[in-house]
């Protein structure tokens, strides 16, 4: 178990990181704009499983918000894997009940992040991590903080990526 930070800042500091981290992962189509109260507009995006099919394995982590302790240890044990991530093919989506979700740093509306949440049967105030596979099924479930190395010996143990491996070993 990590130790808790107790600097808050830290923490949001330490999620903005990860969140731009993420950006650089694969792209989500843009389906609407959001007008925001300032007169800015968020780019918001629609955020659809069954696109990601045979493309993308997606790793889905749920949380009540970002101040929610098991989501801050998820998303330290991640900060430092972004090419495992890369290499695996996996997006990164953060569904958050009170604050923004993104897939892959792009904001997702809510419309999708309800649609995860049904599909999934999460309710806003629980934690959980859901690995789904490129064949769309999910590979595992855990309703506490998983160790990266355990993702990453999952994925690597999966026969699509033992052929993933090999033809790229070859390339």
């Amino acid at each position: 178990m990590m130790p808790e930070d107790k600097n808050p800042l830290v923490n949001k500091s330490v999620l903005i990181f990860l969140t731009l981290i993420a950006s650089t992962l694969l792209p989500v189509s843009f389906a609407s704009n959001v007008q925001g109260s300032s007169n800015h507009q968020l780019k918001m995006s629609s955020f659809n499983l069954s696109s990601q099919k045979w493309q993308n394995r997606v790793l889905l982590i749920f949380a009540p918000s970002v101040d929610n302790h098991a989501y801050q240890q998820q998303m330290q044990l991640l900060q430092q894997h972004h090419s495992g991530l890369v290499d695996r093919d996996l997006v990164l989506v953060q569904v958050l009940a009170t604050d923004t979700s993104y897939a892959n740093g792009q904001l997702i509306d809510q419309s999708s992040v309800a649609n995860l949440r049904d599909r999934f049967g999460v309710d806003k105030n629980n934690f959980r991590v859901i690995l789904v596979g490129k064949d769309g099924g999910v590979k595992r479930q855990e309703a506490t903080p998983v160790e990266v190395k355990a993702i990453f010996e999952q994925i690597d143990a999966m026969p699509m990526r033992q052929q993933e491996m090999q033809q790229r070993g070859r390339n």
